[in-house]
């Protein structure tokens, strides 16, 4: 259900090259989250880094929210930057696994496994 890889880069190598990887797949980076840095700006102390990064192609959007308008709460895509244990890592939750548990429609399905399979390019290459 995961994809995740681990990567010798730091934190903002990697952010760097996610967001030039999303651009070459024609994506588009919506917002990132700190979480870091939010935590810590409510007195919430936590010490790893993660990045979220809100993803998204906007035809691909409009597929899967003129097949179901519902799906808007699964969107945009989300691809993390985090330190785990003292490592650099890249992931995110696979769409076909998520839109799995949210529909049966057979054009979402392949949708989602498009959009799988470009956010796993996306991720190798700024792995």
């Amino acid at each position: 259900m995961k994809y995740i890889v681990t990567t010798s880069k730091s934190i903002e190598q990697a952010s760097d090259d996610l967001q030039k990887a999303v651009t070459d797949h024609k994506f588009g980076v919506l917002h990132i989250h700190n979480i870091k840095e939010t935590l810590n700006k409510k007195g919430v102390e936590f010490s790893n880094e993660c990045r979220i990064f809100e993803v998204c192609n906007p035809h691909k959007a409009k597929e899967v929210l003129t097949n179901d308008m519902s799906l808007n709460m699964a969107l945009p895509c989300r691809i993390s930057i985090y330190e785990d244990h003292g490592e650099t890592k890249i992931g995110m939750i696979k769409p076909s696994a998520l839109l799995a548990s949210l529909s049966d429609s057979a054009s979402l399905k392949k949708v989602a496994d498009e959009v799988e399979a470009i956010s796993i390019q996306i991720i190798d290459q700024a792995q």
